[in-house]
């Protein structure tokens, strides 16, 4: 069973996947709130679209300053994306979007700029994960308590963070 959520009033409709193929487009309406939207079935053709867009960038040099591990947690999609040094700004993928750091979701509570996660060295010279919010609608969350407007918190590897209805998993590269 899956479950997918209004646009409109967040109310969840739930549904079997099963019955359904990759690639076909379902139709819902809200119960709460009378509001028809729609969804596509497997996967997204944003990805391709993506992949296209980005066909330029080299993964190679990104990845030795870490990863973020992507999971839409109504959907069950994982998306792992690696970092540079730098401000890495996460958000929501959309074509033309200037951000460096997009991942595809449907999540409307995920913002096209939402957060900035920003590597750098300290004195010691081991890498610093900072993040910040990015004034989003409905807040960065680290463990579950709500990053402030204007602040900045530090994580590390294994720190679970949540933008909207997604949690995003830092993985870094370095033994700390």
């Amino acid at each position: 069973m899956k479950r997918v959520r209004c646009p409109k009033c967040d109310n969840y409709i739930t549904f079997d996947e099963t019955k359904y193929t990759a690639g076909q487009s379902l139709v819902f309406q809200c119960t709460e709130c009378g509001k028809q939207f729609g969804i596509r079935i497997g996967v997204s053709k944003l990805r391709d679209t993506q992949k296209v867009e980005n066909n330029t960038q080299t993964t190679d040099c990104e990845s030795q300053f870490g990863t973020i591990t992507v999971i839409e947690n109504v959907f069950h999609y994982k998306q792992v994306i690696p970092l540079q040094m730098g401000d890495n700004v996460i958000g929501r993928y959309q074509k033309g979007n200037p951000i460096n750091t997009p991942f595809e979701t449907v999540d409307p509570s995920v913002d096209l700029n939402h957060c900035t996660l920003n590597i750098s060295r300290d004195k010691k010279g081991q890498l610093k994960y900072t993040l910040r919010d990015n004034n989003s609608n409905t807040g960065t969350f680290v463990d579950n308590v709500e990053i402030p407007p204007r602040e900045r918190r530090v994580i590390e590897n294994g720190t679970l963070f949540t933008i909207g209805a997604t949690s995003i998993i830092l993985k870094t590269t370095e033994e700390e």
